[in-house]
């Protein structure tokens, strides 16, 4: 079967996937080097999904949310040029990471960007923020409680059920 422009069917397909995974690749943070200046970051992975002002100059937030997987921080120094590029839902940074206590939620905002979703629980006056990452192929998720006065209270990680149920129905 062909094209009207005469292209068989399986090479445009072949050509449609070529593209994606190159734009994918464009697309992830993790592939900027240090140094790389802000118009170029731009350039390579588009708009940000929030911009943050630092002590020491800019960060991008690049969240795949709200059902993706990844928050990446690319931060700038007061030049504009990278000097950072983090993937923060890593389940072996949260303990180093979140401040419980200290935290407010503009500084979730700041490390996490939205959450997957908000919720309520019997168990604790506030809400529960939580965010979906995976940890070597599993499906987990972040859960952050926040209390009535805008405080990170504590936080725990849990496995993402929601898949499966689905995959069983």
């Amino acid at each position: 079967m062909e094209h009207a422009a005469g292209i068989p069917m399986k090479l445009l397909g072949a050509l449609a996937l070529a593209c994606a995974l190159l734009t994918g690749c464009a697309s992830d943070p993790s592939r900027v080097q240090p140094g790389t200046g802000r118009d170029q970051v731009l350039q390579q992975l588009g708009a940000p999904t929030a911009i943050y002002r630092t002590p020491t100059g800019e960060r991008l937030q690049y969240s795949r949310g709200p059902a993706g997987f990844e928050v990446s921080n690319v931060d700038l120094d007061s030049a504009g040029r990278v000097y950072s590029v983090r993937q923060e839902l890593n389940e072996g940074l949260f303990a180093s990471t979140i401040k419980p206590g200290e935290w407010r939620v503009e500084d979730v905002l700041f490390t996490y960007g939205r959450p997957y979703q908000q919720t309520r629980v019997t168990s604790f006056n506030g809400t529960v923020w939580s965010w979906r990452y995976l940890q070597i192929n599993n499906r987990r998720f972040l859960y952050i409680y926040v209390d009535p006065t805008g405080r990170v209270d504590h936080y725990n990680v849990g496995d993402d059920l929601e898949f499966d149920r689905r995959r069983w129905w």
